[in-house]
């Protein structure tokens, strides 16, 4: 039997950085069940449930480890998928350290439960033992809802799941091939295997819902073309996929990615592979602009591709990094260089292609409205940064095409469609939106909390 030390997470097993930054087999290999039972001991099952008021979800934290103490799997499980829909992903990717973990009483002595780690072992432990096409659950009687989800990233899903549970008729329309939005093409697999996206779609079709792929609402069909077709409530989940630039020179140079493109070459259509349909370039000195997880994970993959030197470049310091503090970890220890408080202002070229970055090199003054102290230039110092790729990870914005079809949807100056933070509801009666559509790019659990908020709203409209 495992004993937990008090003050400190039970470890994981990973796998040795020198094996991994050649591959793209996941990094984290999870807790075995003695683990788990070890790491859930260090819970103290407040009374005062601050982990549940940090969680997008209102997931009952105490309550699933209380099970996984005695060993009750199924139970934990059952607990932890009343509020979460998709627990083997939210353990994964969501920055537990800023959430639930970030208000853990244990981490006001020593490090905090790990939470994230405990809801991944649950998940994997019971769903690779089901089979969702026999094992289907128990469906109940129509309710009268016949509802057009539009997406299939991690807000969709949510509000999927939560709608047909209930008895609504459910059609998801995606526009790639594939569901799952940002989860099968922004987050890479050594993060999230596309098996587990994948089991997703099994408990979909479970429950009845249809998955229309391949369809760009906007375009394929207006949402008048399917309230003709009888749907009767709507969400809008379409993520924010358009990429933003920095409008600095040399950003047409060959070589100029946005991370959003080199990902979803990469994760979508297999872009990694010598017989690709759509290659990308194996750069060998690629700089990374950005410092939230999409740049993480495109300097990770870059690395991964062959690149023999990749550089994170960053405009703020160390500490001002957005990415997840796991994330930061694992890119170190794979040998990912970072160079921040260096600000890019020209991407450099010969024969029209990326020859280099020059940047400016920064300083830290006050603290600007996002609470993180403001980086402003030093007059006359400039570096440049030897390069032949550069990937663009400085956000995303909504894709406009839905709006554009539907002059009544209000919409912010940036592109975000207005919900109302209550209901979820938009301008257009019936209508609700959710996720990175309304909020930009955001993650997935607050994605995830948005999908559930709207379906659970739709329900109350009966």
């Amino acid at each position: 039997m495992i004993k937990a030390d008090p003050f400190k997470k039970t470890p994981i097993a990973e796998l040795a950085p020198d094996v991994r930054n050649k591959c793209f087999e996941e990094v984290v290999l999870g807790y075995t069940l003695d683990e788990a039972i070890a790491e859930s001991q260090r819970c103290l099952d407040c009374k005062q449930q601050f982990c549940v008021a940090g969680c997008p979800v209102n997931v009952d934290i105490p309550g699933f480890i209380r099970h996984i103490k005695t060993g009750d799997i199924e139970k934990a499980y059952g607990v932890l998928t009343h509020d979460n829909a998709l627990p083997a992903i939210c353990g994964r990717v969501c920055p537990q350290e800023s959430q639930c973990e970030g208000k853990c009483i244990r981490a006001k002595k020593g490090e905090s439960v790990a939470i994230g780690r405990l809801e991944r072992f649950t998940a994997d432990y019971i769903e690779k033992n089901i089979n969702f096409k026999t094992d289907k659950p128990e469906r109940p009687a129509p309710i009268g809802i016949k509802a057009a989800v539009i997406g299939s990233g991690p807000a969709g899903l949510s509000c999927a799941v939560t709608l047909a549970k209930a008895g609504a008729d459910v059609t998801i329309f995606e526009a790639l091939h594939k569901i799952g939005g940002v989860l099968t093409y922004g987050i890479p697999e050594f993060r999230l295997p596309k098996s587990i996206v994948a089991k997703e779609q099994e408990k979909l079709e479970a429950y009845d819902v249809k998955i229309k792929t391949n369809t760009l609402i906007g375009k394929s069909y207006t949402l008048d073309q399917l309230k003709a077709q009888g749907f009767n409530r709507f969400f809008i989940g379409s993520g924010a996929g358009l990429p933003s630039f920095l409008g600095i020179e040399g950003e047409n140079l060959m070589g100029v990615y946005s991370a959003n493109e080199y990902l979803t070459r990469v994760n979508l259509m297999g872009a990694f592979k010598e017989d690709a349909i759509t290659p990308i370039k194996h750069g060998k000195r690629v700089a990374v602009i950005g410092g939230g997880n999409v740049a993480m994970d495109a300097a990770r993959t870059a690395k991964r591709l062959g690149a023999e030197e990749v550089t994170i470049v960053y405009r703020r310091s160390m500490n001002e990094l957005p990415a997840r503090l796991e994330e930061v970890h694992h890119a170190e220890e794979e040998g990912i260089l970072f160079k921040t408080l260096h600000g890019p202002i020209e991407i450099l070229g010969e024969k029209s292609a990326v020859a280099g970055l020059k940047c400016q090199m920064m300083r830290l003054s006050e603290k600007d409205a996002s609470g993180r102290q403001r980086p402003v230039p030093i007059d006359d110092a400039y570096i440049t940064v030897d390069c032949d790729t550069v990937i663009i990870a400085i956000g995303q914005t909504p894709n406009p095409l839905i709006p554009m079809t539907m002059k009544a949807l209000d919409t912010t100056p940036k592109g975000c469609i207005v919900a109302d933070d209550d209901t979820m509801e938009t301008s257009v009666s019936g209508v609700y939106a959710g996720g990175d559509a309304v909020t930009g790019a955001a993650t997935v659990i607050k994605a995830m909390g948005a999908g559930k908020q709207a379906a659970e709203n739709m329900l109350k409209t009966l």
